[in-house]
Protein backbone atom coordinates (compact mmCIF):
# COMPACT_ATOMS: atom_id res chain seq x y z
CA UNK A 1 0.00 0.00 0.00
CA UNK A 2 2.40 2.71 1.15
CA UNK A 3 5.88 2.52 -0.36
CA UNK A 4 8.06 0.62 2.05
CA UNK A 5 11.80 0.14 1.87
CA UNK A 6 11.81 -2.99 4.00
CA UNK A 7 9.77 -5.17 1.59
CA UNK A 8 11.37 -6.16 -1.75
CA UNK A 9 8.27 -5.33 -3.81
CA UNK A 10 8.28 -6.26 -7.49
CA UNK A 11 5.92 -4.24 -9.69
CA UNK A 12 7.31 -5.54 -12.97
CA UNK A 13 4.36 -7.42 -14.44
CA UNK A 14 4.12 -7.28 -18.22
CA UNK A 15 1.16 -9.65 -18.74
CA UNK A 16 -1.63 -8.06 -20.82
CA UNK A 17 -5.34 -8.82 -20.26
CA UNK A 18 -6.72 -11.86 -22.06
CA UNK A 19 -3.31 -13.31 -23.01
CA UNK A 20 -2.62 -16.88 -21.89
CA UNK A 21 0.85 -17.25 -20.40
CA UNK A 22 2.41 -20.59 -19.51
CA UNK A 23 4.53 -19.83 -16.42
CA UNK A 24 5.46 -23.36 -15.30
CA UNK A 25 4.65 -26.85 -16.57
CA UNK A 26 0.97 -27.30 -15.74
CA UNK A 27 0.43 -23.64 -14.77
CA UNK A 28 -1.05 -20.98 -17.07
CA UNK A 29 -2.30 -17.54 -16.11
CA UNK A 30 -4.72 -15.02 -17.62
CA UNK A 31 -5.06 -11.40 -16.46
CA UNK A 32 -8.47 -9.75 -16.12
CA UNK A 33 -8.79 -6.14 -17.32
CA UNK A 34 -9.83 -4.69 -13.92
CA UNK A 35 -6.91 -2.47 -12.86
CA UNK A 36 -7.29 -0.26 -9.76
CA UNK A 37 -5.30 0.99 -6.74
CA UNK A 38 -6.50 -2.18 -4.96
CA UNK A 39 -6.03 -4.73 -7.77
CA UNK A 40 -2.79 -3.41 -9.39
CA UNK A 41 -2.98 -4.39 -13.11
CA UNK A 42 -5.98 -6.66 -12.47
CA UNK A 43 -6.96 -10.06 -11.07
CA UNK A 44 -4.88 -13.05 -12.20
CA UNK A 45 -6.72 -16.33 -12.85
CA UNK A 46 -4.75 -19.58 -13.03
CA UNK A 47 -5.29 -22.73 -15.09
CA UNK A 48 -3.75 -25.81 -13.48
CA UNK A 49 -3.08 -29.07 -15.32
CA UNK A 50 -3.51 -30.04 -18.95
CA UNK A 51 -6.36 -31.76 -20.75
CA UNK A 52 -8.43 -31.98 -17.58
CA UNK A 53 -7.84 -28.74 -15.69
CA UNK A 54 -8.70 -26.62 -12.67
CA UNK A 55 -9.31 -22.87 -12.81
CA UNK A 56 -8.27 -20.91 -9.71
CA UNK A 57 -10.07 -17.58 -9.05
CA UNK A 58 -12.24 -16.94 -12.14
CA UNK A 59 -12.23 -13.24 -11.25
CA UNK A 60 -14.85 -10.46 -11.11
CA UNK A 61 -18.20 -10.32 -12.90
CA UNK A 62 -16.47 -9.77 -16.23
CA UNK A 63 -17.75 -11.36 -19.43
CA UNK A 64 -14.62 -10.76 -21.53
CA UNK A 65 -12.41 -12.39 -18.89
CA UNK A 66 -14.70 -15.44 -18.68
CA UNK A 67 -14.53 -15.70 -22.49
CA UNK A 68 -10.71 -15.47 -22.39
CA UNK A 69 -10.51 -18.25 -19.78
CA UNK A 70 -12.86 -20.50 -21.73
CA UNK A 71 -10.89 -19.77 -24.88
CA UNK A 72 -7.66 -20.73 -23.09
CA UNK A 73 -9.07 -24.17 -22.25
CA UNK A 74 -10.75 -24.86 -25.60
CA UNK A 75 -10.54 -28.59 -26.32
CA UNK A 76 -9.87 -29.32 -22.62
CA UNK A 77 -12.24 -30.22 -19.79
CA UNK A 78 -12.55 -27.96 -16.74
CA UNK A 79 -13.12 -30.38 -13.85
CA UNK A 80 -12.50 -28.05 -10.88
CA UNK A 81 -13.01 -24.38 -10.03
CA UNK A 82 -11.13 -23.28 -6.91
CA UNK A 83 -11.70 -19.95 -5.18
CA UNK A 84 -9.22 -18.46 -2.70
CA UNK A 85 -11.72 -16.00 -1.17
CA UNK A 86 -14.97 -14.15 -1.76
CA UNK A 87 -14.01 -10.61 -2.70
CA UNK A 88 -15.75 -9.26 -5.79
CA UNK A 89 -12.55 -9.22 -7.83
CA UNK A 90 -12.03 -12.99 -7.35
CA UNK A 91 -15.22 -15.06 -7.15
CA UNK A 92 -18.22 -13.63 -9.10
CA UNK A 93 -17.12 -15.00 -12.51
CA UNK A 94 -17.36 -18.51 -11.00
CA UNK A 95 -21.04 -18.67 -12.00
CA UNK A 96 -20.20 -18.06 -15.69
CA UNK A 97 -17.40 -20.65 -15.77
CA UNK A 98 -19.51 -23.23 -13.95
CA UNK A 99 -22.46 -22.66 -16.30
CA UNK A 100 -20.18 -23.16 -19.33
CA UNK A 101 -18.24 -26.17 -18.02
CA UNK A 102 -20.29 -27.90 -15.30
CA UNK A 103 -17.15 -27.98 -13.12
CA UNK A 104 -17.36 -28.50 -9.35
CA UNK A 105 -16.65 -25.40 -7.23
CA UNK A 106 -14.32 -25.69 -4.22
CA UNK A 107 -13.76 -23.02 -1.56
CA UNK A 108 -13.71 -22.60 2.21
CA UNK A 109 -17.32 -21.41 2.31
CA UNK A 110 -19.58 -18.40 1.75
CA UNK A 111 -18.39 -14.92 2.71
CA UNK A 112 -18.41 -14.05 6.40
CA UNK A 113 -16.83 -11.41 8.58
CA UNK A 114 -13.87 -12.25 10.83
CA UNK A 115 -15.88 -11.06 13.83
CA UNK A 116 -19.43 -9.84 14.54
CA UNK A 117 -20.05 -6.23 13.51
CA UNK A 118 -20.21 -3.81 16.44
CA UNK A 119 -23.45 -1.86 16.97
CA UNK A 120 -21.69 1.43 16.29
CA UNK A 121 -20.16 0.27 12.99
CA UNK A 122 -21.46 1.28 9.63
CA UNK A 123 -21.01 -1.16 6.74
CA UNK A 124 -17.47 -0.95 5.35
CA UNK A 125 -17.96 -0.17 1.64
CA UNK A 126 -14.38 -1.14 0.81
CA UNK A 127 -14.86 -4.79 1.70
CA UNK A 128 -16.32 -5.57 -1.74
CA UNK A 129 -17.69 -8.90 -0.58
CA UNK A 130 -19.34 -11.38 -2.96
CA UNK A 131 -22.28 -12.47 -0.83
CA UNK A 132 -23.87 -14.58 -3.59
CA UNK A 133 -21.06 -17.13 -3.71
CA UNK A 134 -21.50 -20.67 -2.39
CA UNK A 135 -19.11 -23.53 -3.17
CA UNK A 136 -20.29 -27.02 -4.14
CA UNK A 137 -17.60 -28.45 -1.84
CA UNK A 138 -16.47 -26.69 1.35
CA UNK A 139 -12.77 -27.19 2.07
CA UNK A 140 -11.03 -27.29 5.42
CA UNK A 141 -7.34 -26.83 6.16
CA UNK A 142 -5.41 -29.84 4.91
CA UNK A 143 -8.08 -31.08 2.49
CA UNK A 144 -6.73 -32.38 -0.83
CA UNK A 145 -8.24 -31.49 -4.21
CA UNK A 146 -7.04 -33.99 -6.77
CA UNK A 147 -7.41 -33.86 -10.53
CA UNK A 148 -5.76 -35.26 -13.62
CA UNK A 149 -2.07 -34.48 -13.07
CA UNK A 150 -2.44 -32.15 -10.10
CA UNK A 151 -2.87 -32.53 -6.35
CA UNK A 152 -3.59 -29.33 -4.44
CA UNK A 153 -3.71 -28.94 -0.68
CA UNK A 154 -6.04 -26.38 0.93
CA UNK A 155 -4.08 -24.18 3.34
CA UNK A 156 -6.26 -22.04 5.62
CA UNK A 157 -4.93 -18.47 5.47
CA UNK A 158 -7.59 -16.26 7.11
CA UNK A 159 -6.83 -12.58 7.69
CA UNK A 160 -7.53 -10.72 4.44
CA UNK A 161 -10.93 -12.43 4.69
CA UNK A 162 -12.16 -15.03 7.18
CA UNK A 163 -12.57 -17.64 4.41
CA UNK A 164 -9.24 -17.15 2.61
CA UNK A 165 -7.45 -20.29 1.38
CA UNK A 166 -4.14 -20.83 -0.37
CA UNK A 167 -3.74 -23.87 -2.60
CA UNK A 168 -0.35 -25.57 -2.24
CA UNK A 169 1.09 -27.93 -4.84
CA UNK A 170 3.87 -29.56 -2.79
CA UNK A 171 5.06 -31.84 -5.62
CA UNK A 172 5.81 -28.74 -7.72
CA UNK A 173 7.14 -26.68 -4.78
CA UNK A 174 4.61 -23.90 -5.44
CA UNK A 175 1.53 -22.36 -3.89
CA UNK A 176 -1.37 -20.24 -5.15
CA UNK A 177 -1.66 -17.69 -2.34
CA UNK A 178 -4.57 -15.47 -3.48
CA UNK A 179 -4.45 -12.03 -1.85
CA UNK A 180 -2.79 -13.18 1.37
CA UNK A 181 0.69 -12.52 -0.07
CA UNK A 182 1.30 -10.20 -3.03
CA UNK A 183 4.58 -9.22 -4.64
CA UNK A 184 3.51 -5.71 -5.67
CA UNK A 185 2.02 -4.49 -2.35
CA UNK A 186 0.95 -5.44 1.14
CA UNK A 187 -2.53 -6.95 1.58
CA UNK A 188 -5.39 -4.91 2.95
CA UNK A 189 -6.67 -6.17 6.28
CA UNK A 190 -9.90 -4.28 6.99
CA UNK A 191 -12.06 -5.24 10.01
CA UNK A 192 -14.61 -6.67 10.45
CA UNK A 193 -14.03 -8.39 7.08
CA UNK A 194 -10.39 -9.03 7.93
CA UNK A 195 -8.44 -9.70 11.11
CA UNK A 196 -4.82 -8.75 11.84
CA UNK A 197 -4.50 -11.51 14.48
CA UNK A 198 -5.57 -14.13 11.90
CA UNK A 199 -3.49 -12.51 9.16
CA UNK A 200 -0.26 -12.66 11.19
CA UNK A 201 -0.92 -16.29 12.20
CA UNK A 202 -1.51 -17.19 8.53
CA UNK A 203 1.78 -15.55 7.50
CA UNK A 204 3.55 -17.71 10.09
CA UNK A 205 1.75 -20.77 8.73
CA UNK A 206 2.94 -20.07 5.16
CA UNK A 207 6.48 -19.22 6.32
CA UNK A 208 6.66 -22.61 8.01
CA UNK A 209 5.78 -24.50 4.83
CA UNK A 210 8.22 -25.79 2.22
CA UNK A 211 6.68 -24.35 -0.99
CA UNK A 212 9.10 -21.79 -2.39
CA UNK A 213 7.28 -20.21 -5.34
CA UNK A 214 4.08 -18.21 -4.80
CA UNK A 215 1.52 -17.31 -7.45
CA UNK A 216 -0.57 -14.39 -6.25
CA UNK A 217 -4.04 -12.99 -7.03
CA UNK A 218 -2.46 -9.79 -8.38
CA UNK A 219 0.94 -9.05 -9.85
CA UNK A 220 3.99 -11.20 -10.50
CA UNK A 221 4.97 -14.51 -8.94
CA UNK A 222 7.08 -14.42 -5.78
CA UNK A 223 10.26 -16.53 -5.71
CA UNK A 224 11.51 -17.49 -2.24
CA UNK A 225 8.00 -17.10 -0.82
CA UNK A 226 8.77 -17.97 2.83
CA UNK A 227 11.65 -15.45 2.88
CA UNK A 228 9.35 -12.77 1.43
CA UNK A 229 6.73 -13.61 4.08
CA UNK A 230 9.34 -12.86 6.77
CA UNK A 231 9.65 -9.34 5.29
CA UNK A 232 5.86 -8.96 5.52
CA UNK A 233 5.86 -10.06 9.17
CA UNK A 234 8.64 -7.56 10.00
CA UNK A 235 6.74 -4.83 8.13
CA UNK A 236 3.56 -5.40 10.17
CA UNK A 237 5.58 -5.45 13.39
CA UNK A 238 7.14 -2.12 12.37
CA UNK A 239 3.67 -0.74 11.60
CA UNK A 240 2.53 -1.76 15.09
CA UNK A 241 5.62 -0.07 16.58
CA UNK A 242 4.77 3.14 14.64
CA UNK A 243 1.24 3.12 16.08
CA UNK A 244 2.58 2.68 19.63
CA UNK A 245 5.19 5.41 19.01
CA UNK A 246 2.44 7.83 17.96
CA UNK A 247 0.22 6.90 20.95
CA UNK A 248 3.18 7.45 23.30
CA UNK A 249 2.78 11.15 22.41
CA UNK A 250 -0.85 11.15 23.55
CA UNK A 251 -4.23 9.76 22.54
CA UNK A 252 -5.19 9.94 18.88
CA UNK A 253 -7.89 9.02 16.40
CA UNK A 254 -7.22 6.87 13.34
CA UNK A 255 -6.94 9.71 10.74
CA UNK A 256 -4.22 11.31 12.93
CA UNK A 257 -2.33 8.00 13.05
CA UNK A 258 -2.65 7.49 9.28
CA UNK A 259 -1.16 10.96 8.65
CA UNK A 260 1.75 10.18 11.00
CA UNK A 261 2.47 6.68 9.66
CA UNK A 262 1.62 6.63 5.94
CA UNK A 263 3.75 9.44 4.56
CA UNK A 264 3.08 10.20 0.88
CA UNK A 265 0.25 7.66 0.54
CA UNK A 266 -1.92 7.63 -2.60
CA UNK A 267 -5.02 9.60 -1.41
CA UNK A 268 -7.26 6.87 -2.92
CA UNK A 269 -5.82 4.45 -0.33
CA UNK A 270 -6.32 6.63 2.77
CA UNK A 271 -9.56 4.89 3.81
CA UNK A 272 -7.97 1.45 3.38
CA UNK A 273 -4.94 2.61 5.40
CA UNK A 274 -7.33 3.66 8.19
CA UNK A 275 -8.86 0.19 8.26
CA UNK A 276 -5.38 -1.36 8.32
CA UNK A 277 -4.52 0.77 11.37
CA UNK A 278 -7.84 -0.31 12.93
CA UNK A 279 -6.86 -3.97 12.37
CA UNK A 280 -3.64 -3.39 14.33
CA UNK A 281 -5.53 -1.48 17.05
CA UNK A 282 -8.06 -4.32 17.45
CA UNK A 283 -5.15 -6.67 18.04
CA UNK A 284 -3.45 -4.23 20.48
CA UNK A 285 -6.69 -3.62 22.41
CA UNK A 286 -7.27 -7.38 22.58
CA UNK A 287 -3.77 -7.82 24.05
CA UNK A 288 -4.35 -5.03 26.60
CA UNK A 289 -1.59 -2.80 25.17
CA UNK A 290 -3.93 -0.06 23.89
CA UNK A 291 -7.18 1.24 25.39
CA UNK A 292 -10.26 2.87 23.88
CA UNK A 293 -13.74 3.77 25.15
CA UNK A 294 -16.21 1.13 23.98
CA UNK A 295 -15.49 -1.16 21.02
CA UNK A 296 -12.39 -0.64 18.87
CA UNK A 297 -14.03 1.01 15.84
CA UNK A 298 -12.91 3.21 12.94
CA UNK A 299 -14.24 6.39 14.61
CA UNK A 300 -12.68 5.66 18.01
CA UNK A 301 -9.94 7.45 19.93
CA UNK A 302 -7.05 5.36 21.25
CA UNK A 303 -4.43 5.67 23.98
CA UNK A 304 -1.76 3.50 25.54
CA UNK A 305 -3.19 1.34 28.32
CA UNK A 306 -1.81 2.49 31.65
Amino acid sequence: MAENDDIPFNRDFQLKPGIVEQVRPGVRRVLCDNPSPFTFTGTVSYIVGQGKVAIIDPGPDHEAHAAALLDAVRGETVTHILVTHTHRDHSPNTARIKAATGATVYAEGPHRASRPRFESEKHNPESGADREFKPDVALRHGDIVEGSGFRLEAVATPGHTANHLAFAWPERNLSFVGDHVMGWSTSIVAPPDGSMIDYMASLERLAGRAEGLYFSGHGPEIPEGPRYVRFLIKHRQAREASILHRLAKGEADIPTMVRAIYIGIDPRLTTAAGYSVLAHLEDLVGRGVVATDGDPVIGGTYRLAS
